[in-house]
């Protein structure tokens, strides 16, 4: 261990043990999973979001996200990862009984997407007839222009973490730390490395043919967060610092306020008087900014997210690089979660220098470079100027996690963070027993190396395994009445309204408000 090492090392052991007891016991983790709707064959459902599970404006736990065929569904703040896994587990029983009403469509288990029909006949989610309803659905038609709906059709976890008593100066410490390390959950948990040939049609990438139906890359990990995913030539050029709050939100409000020429020219409506987008600024919304993590504070009713940040500070951060295990019946399982807490633990403890663009420009590459080659044997990424391995740098990275997922076990008994510690360096020393592997060999083995069969197979499996699933009368009887509150929220919305939409579009995007409290907030 170099001198630099050990000083870095003492700062963590000292501040893992100023943790109190009831900050330990005191995280929380939320997960917010989205998934296609795919029929039996395993085409996209092009059906509208079911009925009988609400209004996708207001349920607070299930809802849509870009397309009227992708459900997100949205678990609560647990004080484990097992009670989060079984809120998550009903909310999928429960979609499950709904999506059998509506002619045995599934859930599509794959990050990347099932077979796709042409662009512009994937629908855009919908949210009725108020002002805050059209610009949600307003915003995703500025999406489907700026990037295409392809794109916005590729699924993952989002995983929403906090800590009592840190402050939004750690939390961005946090932040930066993350982005420098986050090969490692890229690494382990990427589960996307083929993907159906239609979904690259027409489009450029650095994918090898597989079949005449598949493409892939031989040691890829996550195509989803690779340059296939949500990449943007426009946002490539926003130099985001996260040095600060203070920064990060000037960033965002330069985004938020500067006229992007490309966007200039698709104009807010066309001819016909349709509207194409928000606003032609470089971001319409704070959410359309991708990024692998975020700072976030919950907003209150009218509340642009921008402002909330500056008013009263971070609340948590959305962890949102995890891909849908396909092996796992709702995406993801206790052990991964453990292993994300202990690594968000060791990003917050760690020291975390000021990024600089030299080092945002590397950790972009060893994203990219993770995401495509990872598996790679000898594979080599970018730190402080030089080149080091992946797997040399994961494992100084997770002997680092040692005393924290120890202390996590002395709080809560038992050994299971240092079970998930172990889980992790067995990825680490053998590439086979990643998901990403396991996925390209299931391919193989038993589906002629076809994405789409293998994901039709697995979406399949787990659709049986959660209808067979007991949901209890009390469990029924409280969705039911959250999907009948939802519907009567979204009735009482439109009929409060009384601006213009296009008044109403014009004060949301306005500069001006991202300081001060508008109306009502349109989520991304």
């Amino acid at each position: 261990m170099t001198p630099l090492q050990a000083h870095a090392d003492a700062i963590l052991q000292q501040r893992l043990k100023a943790l109190t007891p009831q900050q330990l016991k005191g995280m929380r983790r939320g997960i917010e999973k989205e998934s296609l709707r795919a029929q039996p064959s395993g085409a996209l459902a092009l059906t509208p979001h079911p009925a009988a599970l609400g209004s996708a404006l207001t349920h607070p736990s299930i809802t849509t996200d870009f397309s009227e065929s992708q459900v997100e569904l949205v678990t609560g703040a647990h004080a484990s990862p097992e009670a989060a896994l079984d809120e998550l587990t009903q909310l999928h029983q429960f979609t499950y009984r709904a999506l059998k009403e509506n002619g045995d469509e599934m859930l599509w288990v794959s990050s990347m997407p099932c077979g796709l029909p042409t662009d512009e006949t994937i629908p855009i989610a919908r949210f009725g007839s108020s002002n805050v309803g059209r610009a949600k659905s307003v915003y995703r038609m500025g999406l489907s222009h700026r990037y295409g709906r392809r794109m916005q059709t590729i699924s993952g976890i989002h995983y929403n973490w906090s800590l009592p008593g840190v402050s939004s100066e750690q939390y961005f410490a946090l932040i930066r730390n993350f982005r420098r390390h986050a090969f490692v959950l890229l690494y382990l948990f990427g589960a996307s490395p083929a993907v159906c040939s239609t979904f690259v049609a027409g489009r450029q990438h650095e994918l090898q043919a597989l079949t005449d139906t598949t493409m892939y890359m031989p040691h890829g990990t996550s195509l989803r967060m690779g340059r296939l995913g949500y990449q943007s030539d426009a946002q490539a050029s926003l130099a985001v610092s996260y040095n600060s709050l203070e920064g990060y939100a000037a960033s965002l409000q330069d985004a938020l306020s500067r006229p992007y020429p490309a966007y200039e020219k698709v104009g807010i409506r066309n001819p016909g008087g349709d509207y194409n987008q928000l606003a032609t600024t470089l971001l319409q919304i704070e959410n359309e900014f991708y990024g692998t993590i975020r700072p976030k504070r919950v907003i209150r009713q009218g509340e642009r997210p921008l402002h909330a940040l500056r008013e009263r500070g971070v609340e948590y951060i959305e962890v949102r690089l995890m891909d849908l295990d396909p092996f796992e019946t709702v995406g993801i399982n206790a052990q991964t979660m453990r292993f994300i807490d202990v690594f968000l633990l060791h990003c917050l403890l760690s020291d975390s220098p000021p990024d600089t663009p030299a080092e945002i420009s590397e950790l972009k590459h060893n994203q990219h470079q993770t995401a495509a080659r990872g598996r790679e044997p000898g594979v080599m990424l970018k730190r402080q100027g030089g080149e080091v391995s992946l797997v040399a740098w994961g494992a100084e990275i997770l002997a680092e996690c040692a005393p924290i997922a120890a202390a996590l076990d002395a709080e809560h008994g038992g050994t299971q963070y240092r079970d998930a510690l172990a889980a992790a360096g067995t990825g680490l020393a053998d590439a086979d027993t990643l998901p990403s592997a396991r996925v390209l060999a299931a391919m193989a083995q038993d589906f002629d190396n076809s994405f789409v069969q293998f994901a039709r197979a697995q979406s399949l499996k787990t659709q049986a395994a959660l209808q067979s699933l007991p949901l209890t009368d009390e469990q029924l009887a409280r969705f039911t009445d959250l999907t009948r509150q939802s519907i009567q929220a979204q009735k009482d919305i439109e009929a409060a309204d009384s601006m213009l939409f296009e008044d109403y579009r014009k004060q949301y995007v306005s500069p001006a408000h991202l300081k001060v409290r508008v109306r009502e907030a349109v989520h991304g």
